[in-house]
């Protein structure tokens, strides 16, 4: 299972060397049944990535082929991209309303490409939706970028679109705030799990979607 994500995959909030990564939680429980024990789990979050666009790094769309389908023996990948494109956006001004549903468009536009060449391939593509972070020191989102993360999850939630849904939003999410990380799996800059968010990240993950 190929894991494409950014620095919240990469690890950005875990603790170093620690293996505490919702990967690395995933990869333990994959590891802890006899039916799923045959399954690694392969890390591809890149520190500061961009699903549509090339920043620090190639985009998703452009490292698809070889971090995903170049492997030999990948049958699943989830697709964990998408708060850089949205944060990225408004990050030293606010834009225009058009703008900001123009670059929905064009997320969701690679999510279908990648759930279409991942298909092509006779892999099982599962979106994980964009965790919150407003009070991101970093970002600083606005309303409008709140809703268009709002928008993009509504999107991959849908029934047709990827092939399963896990919900990293429901799972971290503040009940009380719904745009903010829940203060306990907040690492301090309110963009990145913490420890324990990973953790519940990890969780979270029906292992029955690695069913042979």
């Amino acid at each position: 299972m190929v894991a494409l994500g950014d620095s919240i995959t990469d690890g950005d909030g875990s603790t170093t060397n620690g293996n505490d990564r919702w990967t690395d939680v995933l990869a333990a429980r994959l590891q802890g049944t006899s039916e799923t024990r045959s399954i690694g789990v392969s890390n591809r979050g890149i520190d500061g990535n961009h699903l549509v666009t090339d920043e620090l790094g190639p985009s998703a769309l452009a490292r698809f082929d070889r971090d995903v389908l170049a492997p030999a023996g990948v049958r699943w990948v989830i697709v964990f991209e998408g708060v850089n494109d949205l944060g990225r956006l408004a990050r030293i001004s606010e834009v225009s309303p058009a703008e900001h549903a123009a670059l929905v468009q064009r997320v969701i536009a690679a999510y279908q490409q990648i759930v279409v060449r991942a298909h092509a391939h006779r892999l099982r593509a599962y979106g994980a939706t964009i965790t919150p972070y407003v009070g991101s020191v970093y970002y600083h989102p606005g309303h409008l970028s709140e809703a268009d993360r709002q928008a993009v999850n509504q999107w991959i939630r849908g029934a047709g679109h990827f092939d399963a849904v896990i919900d990293f939003d429901e799972v971290v999410r503040d009940p009380l705030h719904l745009d903010q990380l829940l203060p306990g799996f907040d690492s301090g800059d309110h963009l990145h799990p913490s420890p324990a968010g990973s953790k519940a990240m990890g969780n979270a993950i029906q292992l029955d979607l690695f069913a042979r």
